[in-house]
């Protein structure tokens, strides 16, 4: 994973330590900070001892068998309890127990100060950033063993490669909008975690920056680096991250214009309506997938892309033919080395988190295929783990579009094939005025949801309104 080292010189001596800093912020908005922890009785009273006044922290006990949990819990700590071992099953457990709009992460082994969680914090409240990494300064020599400053400088270096991220420093104390990483969907439970959360948040386009922080001895032996086993664990879950290829993202849509969009919900809707509410629906179904991670978005369109087109989409057209036809030409734009993903615009109730966790590298290993199962019968989604326009063509073409059956057709040949199928949730696509208005409740947020609200004011009373 690391490869040769051999052209990155000896680190400088450690920096002098830097004094805990406030950002200049006028309200700092509620922050949990998620604290993964095995066996750290020792550091465990330093630590929450310095988490900022007013914040949340949330130690997630691993299995220890020190009295962590029970003197984090006496300390004023809440406590989450995690038994599948792993840095990143730590992590995500307290990620999930967290409430807070923005969160912090953070070993538990008193090697780095919680105090100056507060600077890590600033860009994200001053919104210059998505994600914030604090870059480590060893306050003395015996801080950062040399071997693992060289590993690292090499992995900062193909991070910023890959990625193009101002990376120095794969650091363990980490801020973001929880939201924001729970839609990274992301599903290494071991040591690959932090490198993960990198790579994710960079193929979702997150903003991502660094801040420096002072890097102590830690108390007690490292959980990984201080054994061979550990260390060998973390160099096989960071290999799998790094040669997993982000997956491709295809949007099969049709221009939203009067007459040619959502022509079954007119009547009742007038053309125009129905129009409005194609593009709302196509418009918050590209946003969602602009934050899923993946290595291209695109769009195969019929006809001409329009204001509501996101930055970072390619489009291309649809073939000629039927619907059977036009859905397996859609995967000839992808290539066959990476994972490609299909969905339509009909249901803008996605959400990011929906694709991004099944189509993470620890969860498609061994997945052939992904299904969206519609409400009706259809399906809203088809992914291919390794696309190729014969098997998108064995698959699709004959299959007996737009009735009660296809989802059915479509299930069989997958079956026939042989192919391993992860299940996505079910899902109502819009195609009538009743499921109109059932999407909209169930995503209300949306921008379909607030056209719908004005289209049913402009129906009331009639079958819209209902």
């Amino acid at each position: 994973m690391l490869g040769s080292v051999s052209r990155v010189t000896t680190p400088p001596p450690p920096a002098e330590p830097t004094a805990p800093e406030v950002p200049p912020v006028a309200a700092v908005p509620p922050v949990d900070v998620v604290l993964p922890c095995l066996d750290e009785a020792a550091a465990l009273p330093w630590i929450l001892g310095r988490i900022p006044s007013g914040w949340r922290a949330i130690v997630v006990d691993n299995g220890s068998t020190d009295g962590s949990a029970e003197l984090a819990r006496s300390l004023g700590a809440t406590v989450v309890r995690e038994p599948r071992r792993g840095f990143g099953a730590a992590c995500h457990a307290g990620l999930l127990a967290s409430s807070a709009e923005l969160v912090c992460l953070l070993d538990c082994d008193g090697s780095l100060d919680p105090a100056q969680l507060p600077r890590v914090i600033a860009p994200l409240v001053d919104g210059t950033a998505d994600l914030v990494l604090g870059r480590r300064r060893p306050t003395s020599r015996g801080a950062w063993p040399l071997h693992a400053r060289l590993a690292n400088a090499e992995l900062s270096r193909r991070l910023r490669a890959r990625t193009g991220a101002p990376l120095h420093d794969l650091g363990p104390m980490r801020a973001a909008r929880r939201e924001r990483l729970l839609a990274l969907g992301l599903g290494d439970r071991r040591s690959g975690y932090p490198l993960e959360m990198v790579l994710a948040a960079a193929a979702a386009g997150m903003r991502i920056a660094e801040r420096p922080v002072d890097y102590r001895p830690r108390t007690g032996r490292s959980k990984v680096t201080g054994t061979l086993r550990g260390t060998r664990q973390a160099v096989r879950d960071m290999r799998a991250v790094l040669a997993a290829p982000p997956p491709t993202l295809l949007v099969i849509a049709k221009e939203p214009l009067p007459g040619r969009a959502k022509t079954r919900l007119t009547p009742p809707c007038t053309p125009e309506q129905a129009a409005a509410l194609a593009e709302a629906a196509l418009t918050d179904t590209l946003r969602t997938l602009s934050t899923v991670p993946a290595g291209r978005r695109l769009l195969v369109l019929d006809g001409t892309p329009g204001p509501w087109l996101p930055p970072g989409w390619e489009v291309v057209p649809q073939s000629a033919g039927g619907l059977d036809v036009r859905l397996a030409a859609a995967f000839a734009h992808a290539a066959p080395q990476a994972p490609a993903l299909l969905v339509g615009m009909d249901t803008p109730q996605l959400t990011a988190r929906m694709l991004a966790e099944p189509l993470s590298a620890a969860q498609r290993a061994g997945v052939d295929a992904w299904y969206g199962p519609a409400t009706d019968g259809g399906f809203w989604a088809l992914g291919l783990a390794r696309p190729t326009a014969a098997l998108a063509r064995r698959l699709l073409l004959g299959v007996p579009m737009s009735c009660d059956r296809t989802g059915a057709v479509l299930q069989e040949r997958l079956s026939a094939s042989a192919l391993t199928v992860r299940q996505l949730p079910d899902l109502t696509d819009v195609d009538t005025v009743h499921e109109a208005a059932r999407v909209a409740r169930l995503a209300p947020e949306g921008l379909f949801a607030r056209c719908w609200r004005s289209v049913a004011r402009t129906q009331a009373g009639s079958e819209v309104a209902g």
